[in-house]
């Protein structure tokens, strides 16, 4: 083969290698999407069993003020559990795994909430 056809397959090469790269980006892109939207609908979900929103509790300054005089002064809020006993068990597929589990409601809310 003379020099420039050998050139030619060499500009392919690097062409076709840029192009499987930025497929597999795309991939990658893709999978991570359908994770967070994933988790997003099982935060929603956990949301409806503890009949809350994310504005639908109460901020710890509103709470407090509220409850002032019967109180601590330091009361930490989750938005997700709000009212809801933190401590009830729920069922979570741990991220990346096949792997079923019972956690607590508050912990199965917070691993989702990191992944996203």
């Amino acid at each position: 083969m003379d020099e420039t056809m050998k050139q030619f397959q060499q500009g392919l090469l690097e062409v076709e290698i840029e192009a499987e790269n930025l497929f597999l980006a795309r991939h990658e892109l893709v999978e991570t999407d359908r994770v967070r939207n994933g988790n997003r609908e099982a935060l929603t979900a956990l949301r409806k069993r503890a009949r809350t929103t994310k504005t639908s509790v109460p901020s710890a300054f509103e709470s407090i003020m509220r409850d002032i005089d019967s109180r601590p002064l330091v009361k930490e809020v989750c938005t997700t559990c709000g009212d809801h006993d933190a401590r009830e068990k729920t069922w979570l597929m741990f991220p990346g795994t096949d792997v079923f589990a019972t956690i607590p409601f508050h912990a199965a809310h917070t691993i989702l909430e990191k992944g996203s």
